[in-house]
């Protein structure tokens, strides 16, 4: 079970990568794409990172990612909702 930090900022968990003794290794919450199916589905997974939000391919996490500011990413979900 991955443990949340719900201090302000960017929404940490610690690592599966974490050392049992308290080690040091940390990433970011990804939060996939409601849309996404069980298979991974042609679809995105974002992320809080404070000052930004990072968009990456659901498919290939291991790989490069997006990232924008708070304002693109509001007009971008607006858009995307108008249709």
């Amino acid at each position: 079970m991955k443990d949340t930090n719900q201090t302000a900022g960017p929404a940490w968990v610690k690592s599966s990568y974490s050392a049992g003794d308290g080690g040091q290794c940390v990433e970011v919450a990804w939060t996939k794409s409601s849309y996404s199916s069980g298979s991974g589905g042609d679809c995105v997974e974002v992320a809080d990172a404070g000052a930004a939000v990072l968009i990456r391919d659901s498919k290939r996490p291991a790989e490069a990612f997006l990232s924008v500011g708070f304002d693109v990413w509001d007009a971008f979900v607006r858009m995307a909702a108008r249709g």
